[in-house]
């Protein structure tokens, strides 16, 4: 039988949820995961001295953990689970039915009666249950929803946090406080751990652009169309290599910082890879990186079908390490058994652990035994670090022991870090270049195949080219530059908006709870470059990129309005038969996204559209400086934006396609008291041809989108003499 080296690589990552302006984290997953997995995963290893593995640690996520240790973040989750149940507000509440039921029901939740019964009893009450659930329900809900993300160790053996989970139900205040504290130690612990693993030698830390962009497309969008021809084309495209090294010399920076040493590896974000991202790697110090098999299949232009027990075609190509030699530099490459990793990823969560453990041992044996040779079979197993142990029995702690001890001791299977696995490899095939593409279908599909793909795209490359030219104005001291210590913050901005993690929700590949955040996450990183180069944001960051599906879909109108425009509500009859929309939005404050646009009213007379916005809370006459945003979508790009000082409107402007802003032309009125309206005479359009008028309304203040309706686009008005609207002209 050849020898067998396992090359086990755990990917950690998960995505900058920090708000780049307040530092508020918009969703808790990376505290959730470093409490339930990251020390867990290297713990666990421990126990086995012999098995060897590789850690990806993305520096963002590992930053993350730092500031979560330190204990000076502000998460609302975190705050809201340990607030004392009887100080709790309606949004607190709010945020806590929202949140607590955010996982792996039937292997986290179900281990609880009492978070099975709170979480049928919200289902069944809605959103009754915030006002149904009493202090007791209250606290018991804050406890195990944080109890069910502790790791299992804790769960099993710490003192406090056992007896919690022994307990069950009937918490008090004092066991919030104990776990709080326990949650904090946790925290602490998970760098450190990794730290003192690969110092012992059983780990080798690898690293991954510091914020997971996909580095060939920064250095240009264009290669995707190289791995799929039939890509939708980026134009202009985003061409910023330099983007693509400082993302590698910031990774290896922060990993000295971290981990005490310089990485010798590299997972590129998601796999992906090209010969112009190596040969930076390369020249940077680099000495391996890795992706998938379906990479080495592209560029030996060979497959790797398995037969009925799994075992693959051209076996002697996949299980070995590769030598790229780019460009004058060198870097070796491990490319993934897809088949093995996804075993473990989506398969091995259904099965018994040691059962599970067998079938992945007896495949490993296979391998050794028909890979014949004189070097040894090295089968990489590649996947993500956190997200399958949400789908096993016991966070996939006892298939991991299982697993590990079977490799232990097989004589004929040695369980190395990615650099042990290349000194032991013998000797190692060269190749002048790679395929481009990502773990994913060797493509790049994900991140630019669709529509939603490419606008965010396109507002990106649009940020990063104004920074590019103030930071020429800069260097050059013409009138365009910003002051100098403004163009770190807005630059941080920007690396953390090219990171995957936003284009891997765009497009119709990937959805979840938290899309609307999601996207909001990203816009926000863009304004941010705007604000800190103090420009004003582009319109179209006001708007999801994502589309979403509302409950609330826009009421045509019903007849036609007469519309006295004063800023008041003059008759119920004023505005019957109205065109009407609501969004789906919680009322109140989300992360610190304050909601103000309430319900829209819209309608027509003979000679003039009307429009009406209602506020969410309190009068608009209370609002301080800002202004309301009008765009219609005519020929035009009429945009109309009422300036508003001391609750009155100071001025009124109207901006089209291609000419500057200037004072509003008559036919047009607007009025701003408790709600705000808007009268704009239909001559004032250019509708030739149209068969739909579509309009938005934004809020901005301080040059920055702070509420939009609605969220997804626009509201969609068809024209025709069958409808109560103007026919086409």
């Amino acid at each position: 039988m050849t020898r067998v080296h396992l090359v086990l690589l755990w990917h950690m990552h998960q995505p900058q949820y920090r708000d780049p302006a307040t530092k508020r984290y918009i969703l808790p997953w990376t505290r959730l995961h470093a409490l339930k997995d990251y020390w867990g995963m290297v713990r666990t290893l421990a126990e086995f001295p012999r098995v060897h593995a590789t850690f990806n640690v993305v520096p963002s996520l590992a930053q993350q953990i730092e500031e979560y240790a330190s204990g000076d973040f502000d998460d609302p989750w975190f705050r809201a689970a340990f607030k004392a149940a009887d100080e709790l507000t309606p949004a607190d509440k709010r945020e806590i039915l929202h949140r607590a039921f955010q996982l792996n029901h039937e292997r986290l939740m179900s281990r609880w009666p009492r978070f099975v019964e709170l979480f049928e009893w919200a289902q069944k009450s809605g959103e009754r249950a915030a006002a149904q659930f009493s202090a007791r329900d209250w606290r018991d809900l804050q406890l195990l929803s944080q109890l069910a993300w502790m790791d299992e160790e804790y769960l099993a053996r710490d003192p406090i946090v056992s007896a919690l989970a022994r307990k069950g139900a009937d918490y008090t205040e004092a066991d919030k406080e104990a776990l709080r504290e326990k949650q904090a130690e946790l925290l602490a612990r998970v760098l450190p751990e990794y730290r003192a693993a690969a110092e012992r030698g059983q780990i080798e830390v690898s690293t991954t652009p510091f914020y997971h962009p996909i580095l060939p497309l920064l250095c240009d969008s264009q290669i995707a169309r190289v791995a799929n021809p039939h890509t939708p084309a980026l134009v202009p495209p985003f061409r910023f290599a330099e983007d693509a090294q400082e993302q590698l010399v910031r990774a290896r920076r922060y990993h000295q910082h971290v981990f005490g040493q310089q990485p010798a590896g590299l997972w590129p974000s998601e796999g992906s890879v090209s010969d112009e991202t190596l040969d930076i790697a390369a020249e940077l110090g680099f000495r391996w990186f890795a992706t998938d098999e379906g990479i080495l299949g592209r560029t030996r232009n060979i497959g790797f079908w398995r037969d009925g027990v799994g075992f693959p075609e051209n076996a002697h190509e996949l299980y070995s390490p590769w030598k790229f030699k780019i460009r004058g530099g060198e870097i070796h490459g491990f490319f993934r058994d897809h088949y093995l990793s996804d075993l473990i990823g989506f398969v091995y969560s259904r099965m018994d652990a040691a059962a599970a453990a067998d079938d992945f041992h007896r495949r490993l044996r296979l391998i050794g035994e028909r890979t014949h040779g004189t070097k040894p079979a090295t089968v990489a197993v590649i996947l993500d670090g956190e997200n399958a142990w949400e789908y096993y029995p016991g966070s996939g702690r006892e298939f991991l022991r299982q697993l590990y001890r079977r490799i232990a001791d097989d004589p004929d299977i040695r369980a190395l870090t990615a650099t042990e696995a290349i000194a032991e490899a013998g000797e190692i095939g060269a190749l002048e270049g790679i395929f481009p593409g990502s773990w994913i279908d060797a493509n790049f599909n994900i991140w630019i195949g669709d529509a939603e793909d490419i606008r965010a795209w396109e507002l990106l490359r649009d940020a990063r080219e104004l920074y590019a030219k103030v930071q020429t104005a800069g260097r050059e001291g013409t009138p365009d530059a910003s002051r100098a210590e403004d163009l770190p913050l807005a630059y941080e901005a920007l690396l953390a908006a090219e990171g995957s993690d936003w284009c891997w929700w765009y497009g119709p590949e990937h959805g979840s709870a938290n899309d609307q955040e999601f996207d909001e996450l990203y816009r926000k990183h863009l304004v941010q470059v705007y604000s800190a180069l103090g420009r004003e944001a582009p319109e179209a960051l006001a708007h999801l990129i994502k589309r979403v599906l509302l409950r609330s879909r826009p009421v045509p109108p019903t007849d036609w309005l007469t519309v006295e425009v004063d800023g008041r509500v003059t008759s119920y009859f004023e505005w019957l038969g109205a065109g009407y929309y609501a969004a789906e939005r919680r009322d109140g404050t989300m992360h610190g996204q304050v909601y103000s646009l309430g319900e829209i009213f819209y309608g027509f007379s003979a000679d003039s559209f009307y429009l009406r916005v209602d506020s969410l809370r309190e009068p608009f006459e209370q609002l301080g400086a800002c202004e309301f945003r009008f765009a219609f979508e005519d020929q035009s790009e009429m945009k109309l934006v009422a300036h508003i000082h001391n609750g009155k409107i100071a001025n009124l402007s109207v901006e089209r396609k291609g000419t500057p802003s200037e004072n509003a032309p008559r036919g047009i009125t607007v009025a701003l008291d408790k709600i705000i309206e808007l009268s704009v005479a239909r001559e004032l359009f250019l509708l030739a041809g149209q068969t739909t008028l579509r309009f938005s309304v934004s809020l901005w203040r301080n040059g920055l989108p702070v509420d939009v309706l609605p969220a997804e686009g626009f509201i969609e008005v068809p024209l025709g003499s069958d409808v109560y609207a103007w026919s086409p002209q």
